[in-house]
């Protein structure tokens, strides 16, 4: 399944295709574009360390994903083989390789273009373990690791998207190369998307002056919500609207939540801007709540309708994190761990992918783990013969009605036209 998702966007191929062949074709047995796919569909299936492939290089599934013969054909890549190729990589085919999500983007969406696309931005923590080049502690998150940056795009519908995921040093501060990759995003979006319009959103990690000069100093300047973290100043201003809130909730007894709105321009600051309280008092205490921004509207209605619906974007950090172990960055050289990142990160688009082509059933909500188990982790009996290979499913297959609709959704789609 996964191997036909790859066939229909063409993405492990185009990372292929991205690196420069050093090798001596004489002693090749493993392409680039079978190692790389073999990398990136045992991250998807669940096994995310190159040790995996001592076992898996003659599993005969995995065999047949790569174009091999499941029992005839040589088996893949060993593991020093697959540890090698990921720390021959230069910086020239990383840069490459860092924008092929956002290539893919604009493959998939520049024959009918969404209306609006909410850019958003978050930094993670990746705890690290040993020597790692460029593994730094983190006073905000007690502990050494790499912080990367984080770039998706929410479309019409809601749905996110991958854009970009960059592996940072670990004394970064959230915003540390924002701006740079912000640049090249919209560069790109503007020539394949130019009738899309964009919107920034991120927490208060990137509420800083570098963010706001870039989106107003555009010709056609970018709207922005970003949390504003609290300070004597803004606590001072939303102090009568705090103790309006609290004497609410005191003669209520009840949770109160309010929304207000001032200008504020810290000393850096070349002019004020708007800012946006949320007042909220409950039984645990007073929450006040800050937002900048250069739109108009409802304060109520930016909050929750828009800022609050950053959430999402944390849900696919979680699966990233959580379901494919993006964070497993072990080893020593800082380029390796970025290669690392990125074929995790593809892995994560080809199950996003796949959900994408469950729209309509009850998988089409579901996290990207729940797809593997329910979908992949599958017992079926593998059959060669001369001319083809046949995987036979159980009878009582819970999903038996799900592989035919998603195949048939897969092919009836034009193949994408990368460039």
């Amino acid at each position: 399944m996964l191997a036909e998702v790859d066939q229909a966007l063409g993405l492990t191929a185009q990372m292929a295709a991205l690196l420069d062949y050093s090798r001596q074709a004489g002693k090749v047995r493993h392409s680039l574009h079978d190692l790389c796919r073999q990398r990136v569909y045992q991250i998807a299936a669940g096994y995310e360390d190159c040790n995996d492939a001592d076992r898996l290089r003659g599993d005969p599934i995995l065999k047949v994903t790569i174009d091999r013969r499941p029992e005839t054909d040589a088996d893949l890549g060993s593991q020093p083989t697959l540890s090698r190729w990921e720390n021959s990589l230069s910086r020239r085919e990383l840069y490459r390789l860092a924008h092929v999500f956002l290539d893919l983007f604009v493959a998939r969406h520049w024959a009918a273009p969404p209306r609006r696309i909410i850019l958003d931005l978050d930094a993670t923590d990746d705890e690290t373990h040993g020597q790692q080049q460029l593994a730094c502690f983190h006073g905000h998150y007690d502990e050494h690791c790499y912080l990367p940056l984080v770039v998706t795009a929410e479309l019409d519908d809601g749905t996110q998207e991958l854009l970009a995921f960059l592996l940072r040093p670990g004394n970064s501060s959230a915003s540390r190369g924002a701006v740079p990759v912000l640049r090249r995003i919209k560069a790109r979006l503007d020539q394949a998307l130019p009738t899309t319009k964009l919107v920034l959103r991120g927490d208060s990690g990137f509420a800083l002056p570098a963010v706001y000069d870039w989106c107003e100093g555009q010709p056609e300047p970018i709207p922005y919500v970003l949390g504003l973290a609290q300070n004597s100043r803004l606590n001072d201003l939303a102090k009568p609207y705090m103790q309006a809130a609290q004497a609410e909730h005191a003669a209520t007894g009840e949770p109160v939540r309010r929304f207000y709105e001032f200008q504020y321009a810290a000393h850096s600051w070349p002019q004020a801007r708007r800012v946006i309280l949320k007042a909220e008092v409950t039984a645990q205490g007073p929450n006040p709540r800050f937002l900048v921004t250069n739109m108009t509207g409802d304060p109520q209605a930016l909050y929750d309708d828009l800022y609050a619906q950053r959430g999402e974007m944390e849900n696919r950090i979680k699966e990233l994190k959580n379901d494919l172990q993006i964070d497993r960055t072990s080893c020593h050289r800082f380029a390796a761990n970025q290669l690392r990142v990125l074929l995790h990160a593809a892995a994560f688009v080809l199950l996003s992918y796949l959900r994408a082509m469950l729209a309509g059933t009850g998988w089409a909500q579901a996290q990207v783990c729940t797809l593997r188990r329910d979908l992949l982790k599958l017992g079926v009996r593998v059959k060669e013969s001369m001319r083809r290979v046949l995987l036979q499913f159980a009878s009582s297959c819970p999903v038996q009605e799900l592989w035919p609709l998603i195949l048939d959704r897969l092919r009836a789609r034009p193949r994408l036209a990368w460039g």
